[in-house]
């Protein structure tokens, strides 16, 4: 039965893309199983607070490519809207592995999922996203969860290998973040002793530096384009793009705050890795234009952003066994 109070589900479209709206008294979260199973919407309601970002180019389909040649970049960035993406089975720049080309950020982002209601009751209502990747035999499953009465969303993601071979892959959520949740000066707090490589460090011999003690006393890092980042600080607009990666977490957790924050929480024994990108109107060519205003903190398997074949190369790939299931569990909670 519909309704319009406690946890409620909506399965509808939005611009032409399948989609389900999970919510509640506090929070309400769309999905598009049409694209990826991306999140479009995290809306905490009492504060009209959004915390996903959107892209100034907006929502396009992917299937638009079907009709023309696309390039192993441009399936992913030419349909980014923003939002929150799951990345597999390769992360960051086109790959080739084992005669499988991957294009950028791998396969599953830019697929439409299979999409099925778990629960659907005043006290709780969920999803169930599925896939198959096309170039390398792998299914997943995505179980979105939203209980009545919180401002928590529950994730149970399941990766399976249906071949009789060992295989690697890069799993990573790209979660960004954005105006109007992001600005200057907004805060980002992590586990003491978590370890910090640079991404020159990350392909050349790593210099690593660590997270000494207090949540707020980070490293001061340097800076892709020169000069140096306070991690804990979001920066104002116009500082260099960059990007760093995290490891060394006993606990899968940060937190990003100003007036009202999002802890996410993961399992970082399947994911130990932390990937923190921002973009801040630097870049004035493809793809930003200097329109965007954004920092990525995404849990990750592996790193760097150079693509599975790196991630292989140098130990962090996640490894499959034949017909091996890995279970991933998050969340993400609205701290007021």
């Amino acid at each position: 039965m519909r309704r319009n109070w406690a946890a409620r589900l909506r399965l509808g479209t939005i611009d032409g893309l399948r989609a389900a709206t999970l919510e509640n008294e506090r929070l309400r979260v769309t999905v598009l199983p049409g694209k990826g199973g991306d999140v479009v919407e995290f809306l905490h309601k009492p504060t009209d607070t959004d915390f996903v970002w959107l892209s100034p180019q907006g929502l396009r389909d992917p299937r638009e490519h079907l009709q023309g040649a696309a390039d192993d970049v441009a399936q992913f960035v030419d349909h980014y809207e923003g939002g929150w993406q799951e990345i597999f089975p390769s992360g960051g720049a086109p790959s080739e592995y084992r005669g499988a080309r991957l294009a950028q950020h791998g396969e599953v982002s830019g697929l439409p999922w299979e999409c099925e209601v778990l629960a659907d009751s005043p006290e709780e209502v969920a999803v169930r996203l599925s896939v198959r990747t096309r170039r390398l035999p792998y299914r997943i499953e995505k179980v979105f969860r939203l209980r009545e009465g919180t401002a928590a969303l529950e994730v149970e993601a399941r990766v399976t290998n249906e071949a009789d071979l060992r295989l690697h892959a890069m799993w990573g959520q790209h979660i960004v973040y954005g105006l109007p949740f992001l600005r200057p000066g907004a805060r980002i707090r992590l586990p003491e002793g978590v370890t910090v490589i640079p991404h020159e460090s990350a392909i050349n011999p790593p210099t690593r530096r660590v997270h000494p003690g207090g949540p707020w006393e980070w490293p001061v890092v340097p800076a892709a384009g020169g000069g140096e980042i306070d991690l804990s600080v979001v920066p104002e607009r116009g500082a260099p793009s960059d990007i760093v990666y995290m490891t060394g977490f006993t606990e899968g957790w940060y937190e990003i705050s100003g007036d009202i924050g999002l802890r996410v929480e993961w399992d970082a024994t399947v994911l130990p890795y932390l990937w923190m990108w921002q973009e801040l109107g630097a870049s004035t060519g493809y793809p930003w234009w200097g329109r965007a205003y954004t920092i990525g903190l995404e849990p990750f398997s592996s790193m760097p952003t150079d693509g599975l074949a790196s991630a292989v190369a140098n130990g962090t790939a996640l490894v499959l066994e034949p017909h091996e299931t890995k279970v991933l569990k998050f969340g993400a909670e609205v701290i007021a």
